[in-house]
């Protein structure tokens, strides 16, 4: 909704023809397309207005990772925090896009934050705006639910390091203070939908997860599995549209997607996927500072605060990873993790009281690290959505780990336009890209290369319509097309076409060497005679002669 602000002023074209109300549909993909093509080319414009409206978030998170830190560690662990939100690559390639991943990271420290001063200190206008600020987040992304869990406990698990002075009135007093910020979070969840069916009868709703429905059946079957039940008439206190969203993303994890992760591909996802994602995905130095953080909190009491404040910042990281981890019907987006980060930042910030306390070994720790993740992170930057650290060769070698947003989402598409401009002499090029706005509005005329057998013998479909590679020729190709991706590939015109995952596709361009890149996403290769015979003698296919 932010995003949307400074084009609203400025003026866009919409098309919402054919717009789908049924629960079972998802309609951003079809309603982007039309958008991009309403508004052509002016689609790129439209986009960078719509991402700079983002910044803010980007700037708050990185401001209160600073103030939070400085505050429980000193102002040089406030620092470290700053560097360690401001520089890394997963805050500065999902902080460009109109997501919410960033932003709820942002509001969601930003809320804990407070909540963890009116933990300490209450008072009632700081409730209601602890309360504020905790609907904003929850507007933000719905992992953040796991705040409505994860406060109360924090809230009553302070309240009994005085358990002498919280009982009778005061104890009231807070318990009441806690159902303010609830309530008032509450309510500005239901105004950020306008009120819009909030305090439905929960029999009235129509739901598609398996959770909700209550029914037996295939993916195509709505139900309410609270119909006619004691429940039936009970109301809602949320926006039906929140509601529903929640029971639609539960219905996708259930149904499941076909996930990749080192090289292998399944029908669903891994539980301990997000972790090894950020395992390669964060710098090292970030990684050598959460093991330092670690073994200095065991090893010594000096970087041990109160248990209260480690837990206001391990626990959003064990509840959102937790949960995130939890739904493993598909493992395609590490981003999902992204609100854990800045509480993770600040805890491990308090590597830098070793100054304080004259601990030469591990300043130089914290020195070290910090300057390796701002250098490991801005060598790559401005292809940071791409970034893979050094245990695993860095983002050439990424694509054997993970795919899809974690490495390529057609982010180089103005860049591969900047290439072929540098590149006159190359009069024909086909491209294998993924995305959902046409090439064409980027000045890219597009033809789709040849697809090939995955192995010999393979049958090639007659009804695939394209030409059987190997052939001579240039190509660029997505790298997700690299590793045999069921995305679909963007044929031009306002057309995409589904490659068979399995074969036939485009995985035999990974036998041959690129001569350039685009980014870290995109390939480019020149195949001669030669190099085509070659492969397909491999695989069983007649072979060229030269014309």
């Amino acid at each position: 909704m932010v995003a949307t602000i400074p084009i609203l002023l400025r003026g866009v074209k919409t098309d919402w023809t054919n717009y789908d109300l049924n629960p079972l549909a998802r309609n951003e993909v079809s309603l982007g397309i039309k958008f991009a093509n309403v508004n052509g080319s002016d689609t790129f414009r439209v986009f960078t207005i719509s991402r700079w409206a983002c910044v803010p978030f980007c700037l708050l998170g990185g401001w209160v990772c600073y103030r939070w830190a400085s505050e429980l560690w000193g102002p040089i662990s406030g620092i470290s925090a700053l560097v360690l939100w401001s520089t890394s690559p997963i805050i500065l390639g999902h902080g460009a896009l109109v997501m919410p991943d960033v932003p709820a990271a942002a509001m969601g420290i930003t809320a804990t934050w407070q909540f963890w001063k009116c933990a300490r200190q209450p008072t009632w206008s700081q409730a209601v705006f602890v309360g504020l600020l905790l609907g904003l987040a929850e507007l933000c992304k719905t992992t953040l639910l796991v705040f409505i869990a994860i406060w109360p406990l924090l809230w009553y698990c302070n309240s009994s390091r005085n358990a002498r002075t919280e009982i009778g009135v005061r104890g009231l007093r807070r318990t009441i203070m806690l159902l303010v910020i609830l309530l008032c979070a509450l309510y500005i969840l239901n105004l950020g939908y306008g009120f819009l069916g909030s305090f439905q009868k929960l029999g009235s709703f129509h739901f598609v997860s398996r959770k909700l429905k209550g029914v037996a059946g295939g993916e195509d079957v709505i139900g309410n599995r609270f119909r006619n039940t004691v429940l039936h008439d009970c109301p809602i206190p949320l926006p039906r549209d929140y509601l529903q969203g929640i029971d639609r993303q539960a219905a996708d994890f259930e149904i499941g997607d076909r996930s990749y992760l080192r090289g292998t591909w399944q029908e669903r996802g891994w539980w301990y996927y997000h972790i090894y994602a950020l395992g390669v995905k964060l710098p090292l130095g970030t990684l050598i500072m959460i093991v330092t953080a670690v073994a200095v909190t065991a090893k010594s009491s000096h970087y041990r605060h109160g248990w209260f404040d480690e837990l206001c910042l391990l626990l959003p990281v064990i509840g959102i990873i937790g949960l995130i981890s939890s739904q493993s019907g598909f493992s395609n987006h590490m981003r999902y993790v992204i609100p854990a980060l800045p509480f993770c930042f600040i805890w491990i910030s308090k590597i830098g009281m070793a100054f304080h306390f004259r601990d030469r070994y591990i300043a130089f720790v914290a020195i070290l690290s910090l300057a390796w993740c701002a250098a490991s992170s801005l060598f790559v930057f401005p292809h940071s959505l791409s970034y893979f650290n050094e245990l695993v060769g860095g983002p050439r070698n990424g694509a054997k780990h993970l795919l899809d947003s974690n490495i390529a989402w057609g982010q180089d598409l103005l860049h591969f336009r900047e290439w072929l401009d540098r590149h006159p002499e190359i009069d024909r090029i086909q491209l294998a890209t993924i995305g959902w706005v046409d090439p064409q509005f980027a000045g890219i005329n597009v033809a789709l290369p040849p697809v090939a057998p995955k192995y010999s013998g393979q049958n090639i479909p007659a009804d695939l319509g394209l030409e059987v590679g190997p052939q001579p020729g240039w190509y660029a190709i997505d790298v997700n097309f690299l590793h045999g991706t069921p995305l679909p590939v963007a044929k031009g015109g306002g057309r995409w076409k589904r490659i068979p995952p399995d074969g036939p596709n485009y995985e035999y361009f990974k036998n041959l060497e690129p001569v350039d890149s685009i980014g870290y996403s995109t390939y480019i290769y020149r195949v001669s005679t030669e190099q085509a015979n070659l492969i397909r003698h491999e695989l069983g296919l007649p072979q060229l002669t030269d014309k």
